[in-house]
């Protein structure tokens, strides 16, 4: 089974595995990124934390407090001037399909990190390994998907596994939650809630409840949406791995 090329053998094992590998990609930036380390609603004990830390290393090579300065100053100037990805700004077209090249921008301007990714990690691990080296990890993980798959599937899958974030993330969420969709609360942006089973991407479907109420731990406003981000949040709690400050009735 762990033989080279071993998981390629039927066309279905890669298709599951890029669906649960993004979903826990998706799960780990949402609760990790988004709403522990940007808006500080849930605390994660370090047996949590760090293998979700480890995980956007492997998939993603985001560092922390570039993700979180740059959506910081996402709400700071939702659909205004000064936005780093409006769909309103920018057209939708051009976040959908250049996303991440507007999220690289913005964390390039000078005093951007200094000024709105104050409060990340420091810690050894993201000094020397997470923030230091954050290209060695997509590295890794190619290596880790050609042993896996074989030389031509393992490619195909790591490449699906590096524009899955740049693509829903940066795209689908920043573009089209706000863009399309339905309003829970008539807020000062345009954001929208893209469907009310928050599933696929985690909870982040739930945009225009999240930008209602940024510093809730739950995206979830109606008896009809479901946050799976959520409920992770509750299970991890339950088993005292996480710790929520703040989270709307």
């Amino acid at each position: 089974m762990w033989r080279f090329g071993s998981w390629a053998s039927h066309w279905w094992i890669p298709v599951i595995f890029v669906i649960i590998a993004g979903h826990l990609t998706n799960a780990c930036v949402t609760l990790f990124l988004h709403r522990a380390q940007t808006h500080r609603s849930v605390t994660f004990h370090s047996l949590a934390a760090v293998p979700m830390r480890i995980w956007l290393w492997l998939t993603t090579s985001i560092v922390t407090k570039e993700w979180v300065a740059c959506h910081r100053k996402h709400h700071a100037f939702a659909d205004r001037e000064g936005d780093p990805h409006s769909p309103l700004l920018e057209g939708l077209r051009n976040i959908v399909l250049k996303g991440a090249f507007y999220y690289r921008k913005a964390v390039q301007q000078p005093g951007v990190l200094e000024k709105y990714g104050k409060g990340t990690p420091n810690d050894w691990l993201e000094r020397h390994l997470l923030a230091s080296r954050n290209i060695l990890g997509i590295c890794l993980m190619l290596a880790i998907d050609l042993y896996l798959f074989g030389f031509f599937v393992g490619a195909l899958v790591w490449g699906v596994q590096m524009i899955w974030i740049p693509f829903w993330a940066a795209g689908i969420i920043n573009g089209v939650g706000h863009a399309l969709g339905y309003r829970n609360f008539e807020v000062k942006d345009e954001s929208r809630n893209i469907s009310p089973i928050a599933i696929w991407l985690a909870g982040e479907e739930l945009h225009n409840n999240h930008h209602a109420d940024p510093h809730s731990a739950k995206f979830k406003a109606k008896w009809y949406e479901f946050d799976i981000g959520w409920a992770y949040i509750k299970l991890l709690s339950a088993i005292k791995l996480a710790t929520i400050r703040y989270a709307r009735a």
